[in-house]
């Protein structure tokens, strides 16, 4: 029999990038009298990855649960980038409503439309918060309307286009029912939420039921499954049924099981029907693997997850200072492989398979970003490895059998006087614009791209607009091919010796380009030390010493006119990498190499593809 649990809300917070999404959950828990008023907090508690505090984004999707009024509302907090779309399919299987956070001068943005259209299309309430209404020029009526605008573009139900509003500023806790009458505390907010979301309909009476939504490590009690029990009841101890997604049954036992309480799990004997729950004592989980009681036949359904744009192969690190940098053991085949396929089970929009060699594999993700994220993670974790220049996945069109390729929308918003340099950058890159709007010294355009041709744009586009600019995309679909797009126009200047850089030799060639690395660098022969001023690639010495003798050297030959080399971050790396190159990652550094290390074997190998270019 169907009851429904008066005493529980289940929310995902979802918002475009630094719209102060994960600023407000921490206003929420700290009236919610989670923190001592002594205790010393983080700034965004819930950002707990160091690359997410470094980007300033939610990658990951966390839980946590406060208690307002006796009522419990389970709080999910969702990744705002497109590239993480896997994760926000996973989170939004777990709630019955969301908060959709609106910046008051920004209104809301391309994000917001990715992760809002998924909210929609599950028939979730939103409650609609317009954040940072204390900022200047804050417009609160403009977004709210164009927030409505959204709603209706996206196909929302009447129920869910008449959205509740609650205005707030997340920084300093407060909230309201209107943008001039906020309240001291968020009051307003958790009233509407219990009000406003529907509390969770299940039967308690049935056998006990759940999704594996996401994933966590416990280094004491192992693998750890999260997700929200369908029906029924689960007990610490009680045999249970993991149902995979390839029809196995495998039975297993309920060791531990947990609720979230607040910013932590709390051990619990069991847990009702409409609660999200942890737990552990089931080996090799995957995300939507149906944890049932032994009499339960039918699996829940899966969460289906759009199909990776781009990919890349990951190797063994094959330079010649393999081994030096990452942790002992951790660059072989065996470990690589184990890391990249478990990596699969709690990041379902990843795929992984073998390579056409043992020490390669095939990684394929939702965008560079995606990929990006986990090379940084990889490394940060001791890890060594080599990856390849990444691509766009085509398809073939099943009635036409026409290749066709993935395609982006891309939203720009800049300075009205940059307009000319990026518009120019997008026609290059076979970007067709849709729309174009100025206001107030800000032009918002509109276009759609080929993914091939935003494949490393990001770091061209903040160079080009001094990092003042704002570039959001989201995935758009599949259309025939858009032509060629120019590569890079730059060579490589190539190491052709193997040793340390020495100020002498970089300060004798550096009028041929620009260099990546400083004196004192590991250097060898086939390693990109920087970018040529021609096309081409032009093999130098930087490993060269001057030869000692009693003559006091001429002012050209100190190293006083060095120029200080590029700085180059993951991302400017994969955007410059050519076809014929590598990038060698490990914990301490990241160097580009060429594939073919020799540059006599590299010379051959050139004429032997022109010759089958030509046909010969």
């Amino acid at each position: 029999m169907t009851q429904v649990r008066n005493d529980i809300r289940n929310i995902a917070i979802i918002a475009h990038v630094d719209h102060g999404k994960t600023t407000l959950v921490d206003g929420m828990l700290k009236q919610a009298k989670v923190f001592r008023e002594t205790a010393q907090v983080a700034e965004r508690i819930m950002d707990s990855n160091d690359l997410e505090r470094e980007r300033g984004i939610t990658i990951l999707s966390k839980n946590t649960a406060v208690t307002w009024g006796g009522v419990k509302i389970n709080i999910v907090d969702t990744p705002g980038h497109a590239d993480f779309g896997g994760e926000v399919e996973r989170v939004l299987n777990m709630v019955d409503g969301a908060l959709l956070l609106v910046d008051a001068v920004e209104g809301p943005m391309p994000q917001t439309r990715f992760v809002l259209r998924k909210a929609l299309g599950l028939g979730l309430r939103v409650i609609v918060v317009i954040n940072k209404v204390d900022r200047p020029f804050a417009r609160p009526d403009e977004a709210l309307n164009e927030t409505f605008d959204l709603f209706i573009e996206l196909g929302a139900s009447d129920y869910q286009a008449e959205f509740p509003v609650v205005y707030a500023v997340g920084l300093v806790g407060k909230a309201g029912y209107a943008p001039a009458g906020l309240q001291s505390d968020l009051t307003p907010l958790f009233e509407t939420i219990i009000k406003e979301i529907p509390a969770p309909e299940v039967d308690i009476d049935a056998p006990a039921k759940m999704l594996v939504t996401t994933l966590e490590y416990d280094n004491y009690k192992g693998q750890l499954g999260i997700g929200r029990l369908v029906s029924g009841t689960m007990r610490k101890g009680m045999p249970v049924v993991r149902m995979t997604t390839t029809g196995e049954r495998i039975n297993g036992r309920i060791e531990y099981l947990f609720t979230f309480q607040n910013l932590a799990k709390q051990e619990i004997d069991e847990v009702k029907a409409g609660d999200i729950l942890a737990f552990g004592g089931l080996d090799a989980l995957g995300i939507s693997d149906t944890i049932a009681d032994p009499s339960v036949t039918e699996a829940l359904p899966p969460i289906s997850v759009e199909e990776p744009t781009v990919r890349m192969t990951f190797g063994v690190n094959t330079s010649p200072l393999a081994g030096r940098e990452g942790k002992t053991g951790w660059g072989t085949s065996r470990r690589l492989r184990q890391r990249l396929y478990d990596e699969t089970r709690s990041n379902v929009a990843l795929r992984v398979a073998d390579g056409d060699s043992p020490d390669k594999f095939i990684v394929s993700g939702r965008g560079e970003l995606h990929l990006g994220i986990l090379i940084e993670t990889m490394r940060r974790e001791g890890y060594e490895f080599e990856v390849s220049k990444p691509e766009v996945i085509y398809r073939e069109d099943p009635e036409t059998e026409e290749v066709l390729e993935p395609i982006e929308e891309v939203h720009i918003e800049i300075a009205d006087g940059m307009v000319g340099t990026v518009v120019e950058m997008l026609g290059g890159r076979r970007g067709v614009m849709t729309d174009m709007r100025s206001e107030s010294g800000t032009t918002y355009i509109k276009y759609l791209v080929p993914t091939r041709g935003m494949l490393g744009f990001r770091a061209n586009f903040m160079r080009a607009t001094s990092g003042m600019g704002q570039l959001h995309s989201l995935h758009y679909g599949y259309e025939p091919l858009a032509g060629e797009i120019p590569g890079r126009q730059f060579g490589s200047l190539v190491a052709s010796d193997i040793g340390v850089a020495t100020p002498y030799a970089m300060v004798n060639v550096q009028a041929r380009g620009t260099y990546f690395i400083s004196p004192g660098a590991d250097v060898y022969e086939g390693m990109v030390v920087g970018e040529h001023i021609r096309p081409g690639d032009l093999d130098l010495n930087v490993v060269k010493e001057k030869h000692l003798n009693n003559f006091r050297a001429k002012p050209s030959e100190t190293t006083s006119g060095l120029n200080t080399p590029r700085d180059m971050s993951l991302d400017d790396w994969i955007e410059f990498m050519a076809g014929d190159e590598l990038l060698e990652v490990t914990p301490k550094n990241l160097r580009l190499r060429k594939r073919i290390l020799n540059g006599e074997e590299r010379i051959k190998d050139r004429k032997r593809r022109e010759k089958m270019m030509a046909g010969e």
